[in-house]
């Protein structure tokens, strides 16, 4: 069943205008009496009927809430540093189906590629577009948010806000489910390095923040594999992976 997401909050009609009313006239072929699932801004999802279409917008009635919650009971945030590439689409698909609930991407030391303001907020809607794709695709209750990208002190101050850890291949002393078992949070950041992983400056200016630094096991792992892997032993951990 087609699934929408909405900028405002469920109603008896909802009018929808826009690239969602594009693609649902034109690339879904639309028709009146056809049924659409419609998920708000405060995660509430809804079975709709298509009531008209028109040259521009679809208006859909409302015709019952839908209870079942798709949703992690844990909110999952996580801070990626840039990879080279076209690696960050992946990131951000595979991302999105495991649960993660904010993706900010992460200029670090390592990183390869250098965008312009410009470049960086056309990669942030691209991103933005295949996180909703993923969400459609896997039936999210919300719609995943890509942040604009920042750089590493800004990274430090939002993960200070969230129970957080970082990633480090050189850390030897706590493995990443002795960090899980000894936490009961509502909310997780995770810090992924890029290609060439993270400088210990920054590993420490991290530890003197108060994030932990944790290790994925004794293989090396790409940034993606590890960004992905973190997210799916998180979920499985805390979240609601193989309930």
């Amino acid at each position: 069943m087609r699934r929408l997401f909405i900028e405002g909050e469920l109603t008896k009609h909802i009018v929808i205008k826009g690239k969602d009313a594009l693609h649902l006239l034109y690339a879904m072929r639309a028709k009146p009496g056809q049924t659409v699932v419609v998920a708000d801004k405060n995660g509430k999802t809804a079975k709709t009927q298509i009531e008209s279409c028109e040259p521009q917008q679809v208006v859909l009635s409302l015709i019952e809430l839908i209870e079942d919650i798709q949703e992690s009971p844990i909110n999952l945030i996580l801070l990626q540093c840039l990879p080279k590439a076209d690696k960050m689409d992946y990131i951000v698909q595979k991302a999105v189906e495991i649960g993660v609930n904010k993706i900010i991407p992460v200029e670090s030391h390592n990183c390869v590629v250098k965008y312009d303001e410009g470049k960086k907020e056309k990669k942030r809607n691209k991103w933005q577009k295949i996180a909703d794709e993923a969400a459609k695709q896997c039936a999210r209750g919300i719609r995943p948010e890509i942040c604009p990208v920042v750089d590493f002190a800004a990274a430090i101050a939002i993960a200070m806000q969230n129970e957080a850890c970082i990633c480090y291949e050189n850390e030897d002393t706590l493995p990443f489910k002795q960090y899980l078992q000894a936490l009961n949070c509502a909310s997780y950041a995770i810090m992924i390095g890029p290609e060439g992983g993270f400088t210990e400056a920054e590993v420490e200016k991290c530890r003197l923040a108060g994030i932990k630094s944790i290790s994925l096991g004794k293989r090396i792992l790409r940034t993606e594999t590890a960004a992905i892997a973190a997210l799916a032993i998180m979920q499985y951990e805390k979240g609601d992976l193989g309930t």
